[in-house]
């Protein structure tokens, strides 16, 4: 009997024992199954954070027809701090030769007056290269207004048209100008010192070529508020050419907004960029070919090209994006472009998308258009349809002077809307799509564009060009705590022409100050 109870009670401690470690293995379980759970919900959250698929995806068209936002702020670029006058006795005659396309030479003007302003040197008109780019020898004086540069500057450099002839022991004797190769993106002190001791030496210098010839990034906000003065006031096109480009926005305006799209996808841009393999065998042979003559050998895949957004969109591509966006197609949109690669078989799927296409030759076949449409002059109306229009889209902003320079003179224009196409955030997307996932494809758009700035002031980050954008330095806010960020005063002209006065600058150039607009403007 004992026997059998001491059994029976070995055998209950056993039983006990074996329901512990069932419940223990049942407790394991749970908790293994609860954190798989825990960690595929986290996981899950991680990704719908990351495609943003709780965010708001809607983008208002209508809005999108408005300037942006301005924050409070507005464009300024008169002097703020003390500005004396140029001496009418300078170190020097300054001449530069400015090369590559329009939008190129614009920056070096710009360049070329601050230069000048550093050095305390006369300007010479600055001569634009006919030959490296456009063939076109409008040069200054058949583009620009060269007596409203001229005056408009009076208050920052002297400018005059060809290096002066002097008078040398009762002889004439012209002045004959050093020529100097700036290095790129040269420093302040290049300036002050090499190129100051040369022109002290000889009385003129000449530096060529001048594109990128000095740093764009200069700590002296007053420096890059004259760059502004001379990009957005002084820097006018000559009346026929501003009215020919205000007749062809009238025109398009009159049957509503239009949207002007700097369609980037010609062959230079393509071979730079090294983007192929979209293209047919004999035109990527075309293509390799022009890269191999113009660029630095250098191995491209196009995949990874993409991937990272080095590629300009397709002229399909721009249309289901703006599809995707919302705007439809009775949109009426101007192409700025030159020849594009590849032809109509490009184009055709976004005409499809957008049938009210124009450029300068469809809505003014003036004869003067026709004959300069690829010139000079067909780009500076090219650039003022796009200053004026109500949206403005590059397709690729990344190398490219005519996209960069009209997207900051568009901020500089009052925030003027603009739509910049995140290429590398859109890769993933359009890939897929190309793959047969088009479920979600506008959705999946509209997400990535609406991280992107649509025109307001934003904070400028490398490799953004101060010519793409002068925030905060060539603007200001009437109501500021900042010192560094308030509105000049009313009266900055007054103070600037009794400065002026003051140096006995007697020339008649300088005296008609009533046919000047200038700073009065900012």
């Amino acid at each position: 009997m004992r026997r059998r109870l001491g059994h029976h009670r070995q055998h209950g401690k056993q039983g006990g024992v074996g329901g512990r470690g069932l419940l223990w293995k049942l407790l394991i379980a749970v908790f293994v199954v609860l954190l798989i759970c825990t960690l595929s919900l986290l996981f899950s959250a991680t990704i719908t954070a990351t495609n943003g698929s709780n965010a708001p995806s809607e983008i208002n068209v209508e809005k999108l027809w408005e300037s942006a936002n301005s924050g409070g702020w507005r464009p300024s670029s008169s002097p703020r701090t003390d500005w004396p006058s140029p001496p009418k006795e300078t170190k020097g005659y300054l001449r530069v030769r400015c090369n590559g396309g329009l939008n190129q030479q614009r920056s070096a003007i710009c360049n070329a007056v601050l230069a000048a302003r550093i050095m305390n040197a006369t300007l010479v008109l600055p001569e634009l290269d006919a030959n490296s780019f456009w063939h076109d020898d409008s040069g200054f004086h058949g583009i620009y207004d060269v007596e409203h540069f001229i005056l408009s500057l009076r208050f920052d450099v002297r400018i005059v048209e060809r290096i002066p002839e002097i008078r040398k022991n009762g002889k004439t004797k012209k002045i004959k100008a050093f020529q100097l190769r700036p290095p790129r993106d040269a420093p302040i002190s290049w300036y002050t010192t090499e190129a100051l001791e040369k022109m002290e030496e000889h009385g003129a210098i000449y530096l060529t070529p001048f594109s990128h010839r000095l740093a764009e990034e200069i700590d002296n906000p007053e420096y890059q508020r004259l760059r502004c003065r001379v990009n957005y006031h002084a820097l006018r096109f000559k009346p026929h050419i501003m009215k020919l480009s205000e007749s062809i926005v009238d025109k398009l305006r009159s049957q509503g907004h239009f949207m002007a799209i700097h369609l980037r996808f010609e062959m230079d841009m393509l071979a730079f960029a090294g983007c192929f393999d979209i293209f047919s065998p004999a035109e990527q042979k075309i293509l390799k070919k022009y890269r191999m003559e113009n660029f630095a050998k250098k191995t491209l895949i196009y995949k990874e090209r993409r991937a990272i957004g080095k590629c300009p969109l397709t002229p399909e591509e721009v249309g289901l994006l703006l599809r995707a966006m919302g705007f439809n197609n009775s949109t009426r949109m101007y192409l700025a472009a030159g020849e594009l690669f590849g032809g109509e078989h490009f184009m055709k799927p976004f005409r499809a998308l957008f049938p009210h296409l124009e450029n300068h030759s469809s809505v003014d076949s003036s004869e003067e258009l026709a004959a300069n449409a690829r010139g000079l002059i067909g780009s500076a109306v090219d650039y003022m349809v796009c200053l004026l229009a109500d949206i403005f889209m590059p397709t690729y902003d990344g190398p490219s002077n005519f996209a960069n320079n009209l997207l900051g003179h568009r901020l500089y224009y009052g925030f003027r809307t603009n739509i910049r196409p995140d290429r590398k955030g859109l890769a993933p997307v359009f890939t897929a799509r190309e793959e047969g996932q088009t479920a979600g494809f506008e959705e999946a758009v509209r997400r990535v564009m609406l991280k992107t700035n649509f025109g307001g002031p934003h904070k400028r980050i490398s490799p953004e060009s101060f010519y793409t954008n002068s925030w905060p330095e060539c603007f200001c806010q009437m109501e500021t705590q900042n010192p560094d960020d308030k509105c000049p005063s009313e009266n900055v002209m007054q103070i600037l022409h009794s400065q002026l006065e003051s140096e006995n600058m007697d020339s008649e150039i300088y005296n008609q100050s009533d046919s000047v607009v200038s700073l009065a403007e900012i």
